[in-house]
């Protein structure tokens, strides 16, 4: 069912549930946060979004240590955490959660494994779908680069961290075992309970004479660019293609919604550039 029809189909559903409360939830990518809205995803990015709600106060912004392993109380647990207290204070019962990279693989360990935690049930139920910005479902070979040692230890320090739980995480192997026991959405697994939509980012530019490469920071986008060296042609300067499409459905690749046709480097999807701000707005 593509998403168009789903929205379609719960729709119908909502008609003459005036009682329904819609919230939104911001869940970051790897990293210890304590101000994700200024500094993981910027007050433009969640101020613009947050426009799509009836009341747009009906909002969180997460911040959890996703250093840690997905199921770590610090992680998951701490998610769990922020969102039960903003469900129960809000009244939400429906639910769209917007989360970018790792924090994808959070998301899919809630939704996977709902006896692991008494809360997570009753998040489950509230989530009307997950919209997956550039989700490292797959992992990426520069986290088994990290962990390996090799010249990526120091130059991807800005990007991933050093050898953190969740960097050791994301090798491809080790997300290759998760997603075949833990996890499920990927092929030959169950079926998450809800939508799980991926935006896929699958090329970085950085065009000096072009004002697309410097959103979100061009020094950023020039070292998606260099390491996009070590990585198949199609993929975001951090994450290959076949990784952010690896769970769940795909919803867009960036090309085909983004405004002039424009490419959305790992740092741009969690960012206020080329129109996505405006997509995710329209999807609440």
């Amino acid at each position: 069912m593509s998403k168009f029809r789903l929205a379609v189909f719960i729709a119908f559903i909502y008609v003459g549930q005036v009682s329904a409360v819609t919230g939104l939830a911001l869940v970051h990518g790897t990293g210890n946060q304590s101000n994700a809205a200024a500094d993981y995803w910027q007050w433009g990015m969640v101020n613009s979004i947050r426009q799509g709600l009836s009341n747009q106060n009906n909002y969180v912004v997460i911040n959890c240590n996703f250093e840690k392993y997905m199921w770590d109380s610090a992680a998951a647990g701490c998610l769990a955490t922020q969102l039960t207290n903003f469900i129960n204070s809000k009244g939400i019962t429906d639910l769209v959660i917007n989360t970018h990279s790792n924090g994808g693989n959070v998301i899919r360990w809630i939704m996977s494994n709902p006896t692991w935690d008494s809360r997570y049930p009753n998040i489950i139920s509230k989530i009307r779908w997950v919209n997956a910005l550039a989700p490292s479902s797959k992992g990426t070979p520069l986290a088994d680069a990290v962990m390996q040692g090799s010249v990526f230890e120091s130059a991807l320090g800005w990007l991933l961290g050093y050898k953190s739980d969740a960097v050791r995480m994301q090798q491809t192997s080790w997300m290759s075992y998760y997603n075949g026991s833990w996890l499920n959405g990927t092929s030959g697994r169950p079926a998450l309970p809800k939508g799980f939509w991926n935006i896929v980012g699958t090329d970085v530019e950085t065009a000096i004479w072009d004002g697309d490469s410097y959103c979100g920071g061009y020094a950023l986008n020039v070292g998606l660019e260099i390491t996009q060296a070590w990585l198949a042609s199609c993929s975001d300067g951090f994450l290959e293609c076949t990784s952010q499409e690896g769970a769940g459905s795909t919803w867009f690749r960036d090309k085909s919604r983004m405004n002039g046709g424009e490419p959305l480097s790992h740092n741009q999807s969690r960012r206020q550039c080329c129109g996505l701000d405006v997509i995710l707005r329209n999807d609440i």
